[in-house]
């Protein structure tokens, strides 16, 4: 899975985190792992620019996404496995989302894994245009980043656990040599 991130927004986010979260979704929605996607952050102006330009509404958006194959989660039992393929463009304006964070009380880092996960399903066709698509899309969109968060805690206390056992065993081999 190739995921590329470019970021001109000027703002300090972590590319890693965001690498991490796109693969989650992309890796639990069984897209094919040959797959690619490129997310790029800008600064408000250059966001607010693409938003009047592909959306016709003014000002700047959190994330907006741009399709490239048409790819459908999971897909039919007996159809042919699909190969590799672009899946498109995540744009993410942190600075947009700050504010959003703040109003929110969590993390800048919390609001871009939220609208990774947003903009992913975007991708893979998920819309919340209307009330049955919200509903589906909000819902799923839930629970992948709890299932994310909760991968990363995991993660989190494994390693931790590993540099305990690793020092408890350097000291038993210091004794050992005593």
């Amino acid at each position: 899975m190739s995921i590329e991130v470019s970021n001109e927004s000027g703002l300090d986010v972590s590319e890693t985190e965001l690498i991490s979260v796109a693969k989650f979704v992309i890796e639990r929605m069984d897209v094919n792992p040959a797959a690619e996607l490129s997310m790029v952050l800008l600064d408000t102006a250059a966001m607010a620019d693409l938003h009047m330009r592909w959306m016709d509404l003014p000002g700047p958006t959190d994330v907006m996404s741009f399709p490239m194959d048409e790819l459908e989660p999971g897909g039919r039992p007996d159809a042919p496995e699909p190969g590799p393929s672009m899946l498109g463009d995540i744009v993410l304006c942190p600075e947009f989302a700050a504010k959003q964070a703040e109003t929110a009380g969590h993390s800048l880092g919390q609001e871009l894994a939220l609208l990774t996960v947003h903009g992913v399903l975007h991708l893979l066709g998920y819309d919340h245009a209307e009330p049955d698509e919200e509903k589906e899309m909000f819902a799923l969109q839930r629970e992948l980043l709890e299932e994310w968060v909760a991968a990363q805690v995991d993660e989190y206390h494994r390693e931790r656990q590993t540099e305990r056992d690793r020092r408890l065993l350097d000291e038993s081999r210091f004794y050992d040599q005593s």
